[in-house]
């Protein structure tokens, strides 16, 4: 029988977001019911409110979340009532030219539910990355619910589903970042700080942070950076190049999607250096860069798309690395608060007071 629960929902471009009354309805096949507890406020969330990923309102927003599995539809088998999960929105299919290349953390035709939750009217919602997780109950497909230990508390583990793996596999899998590696990482909000952080789970030597905000450049320290940079004080490109024995960083992450900041990543790369971008920009960004760098610098200039992870393989390893005590999750959550709060942790956001805001249901 559907359920009716309250969620955020972003009505139209650039308005405050409101609470209201969805429908989630019982789940079909291949699809899970999952009761959230906790969801980090990602700056993907606050992107969908403006419009720029697309125009696809009312969006039910949300989507880095850890929950319970409260019930399932025909033919699911991976997870079950009871299971402690973490959401994400890399269901793989299984089937495309990427995984049965082996790539599925490239997959192509990624699974969501099929089945729409709503509001009371009948309006048919657009959930976040296919997730929607600003709300007591969510509807999604059983393959974006990866099984962890549910010994980490839902704040920590959620965090997991978008940002903090986006970071961390930015430097590991899509950076391949080493023992001995320099690494300099542009942007050090949430994303940019796990980045910081799996380079230096990663091993490397020197970690230089960029950014443009003191605070943020004494956050990267704690997450693991060697070296600081405030770009409104110093040539971003000269210091990293100052603290890397005068060629630049190995591995150079990019993670604010803006094109004068990819720049000066690109400039700040040793020969065959690897730039990784992580940042999202916005549709309307261009870039031009000198030819001849491109080739001359040789190298490799990268995307990384959910950090290149594969949830089943990478959310259980990082959460063991957690209980471990060697991943801090902790420590990316400025606040916790509840699901009326949202409006004003996205502001909190833009000023750049908070990593992470997190709401606990």
């Amino acid at each position: 029988m559907p359920q009716e629960v309250r969620g955020v929902v972003a009505r139209a471009k650039g308005e405050p977001v409101s609470i209201e009354t969805v429908v989630v309805p019982d789940p079909g096949p291949g699809e899970a019911i999952v009761a959230i507890q906790a969801c980090g406020v990602c700056h993907t969330d606050l992107h969908y409110r403006e419009g720029g990923i697309n125009d696809e309102f009312p969006f039910l927003l949300g989507h880095e979340a850890a929950g319970v599995v409260e019930s399932v539809g025909e033919g699911v088998t991976d997870v079950a009532p009871g299971d402690y999960v973490i959401l994400n929105w890399r269901a793989v299919c299984g089937s495309c030219r990427s995984c049965l290349k082996g790539k599925p953390w490239y997959c192509f035709s990624t699974f969501n539910a099929e089945q729409k939750m709503t509001l009371a009217d009948g309006t048919e919602l657009s959930p976040a990355l296919g997730i929607g997780a600003f709300i007591e109950k969510t509807l999604v497909h059983a393959g974006q619910c990866t099984k962890v230990d549910p010994a980490a508390p839902a704040t920590a583990a959620g965090l997991l589903g978008c940002g903090v793996m986006a970071g961390i596999g930015a430097a590991i899998n899509t950076g391949d970042v080493t023992r001995g590696d320099s690494v300099a990482v542009f942007g050090c909000g949430g994303v940019g700080d796990a980045a910081i952080a799996g380079a230096s789970l990663a091993g490397a030597s020197r970690i230089v942070a960029v950014d443009i905000d003191d605070q943020k450049l004494e956050w990267a320290k704690e997450f693991g950076a060697t070296h600081t940079c405030n770009a409104n004080d110093n040539d971003a490109v000269e210091y990293v190049k100052s603290v890397t024995d005068g060629n630049g960083a190995d591995v150079c992450i990019e993670a604010v999607g803006n094109p004068e900041v990819y720049k000066q990543a690109f400039e700040a790369r040793d020969l065959a250096g690897t730039v990784v971008l992580v940042g999202v920009p916005h549709p309307d960004h261009t870039i031009e860069l000198p030819f001849i760098e491109v080739f001359g610098r040789g190298g490799a200039l990268k995307s990384s798309w959910y950090g290149d992870c594969l949830p089943s393989r990478d959310f259980p390893m990082l959460i063991d690395l957690y209980q471990q005590g060697r991943l801090d999750l902790d420590r990316f959550v400025s606040e916790t608060i509840s699901i009326d709060d949202v409006e004003e942790a996205f502001h909190k956001m833009e000023r750049g007071e908070v990593l992470r805001s997190v709401v606990v249901m």
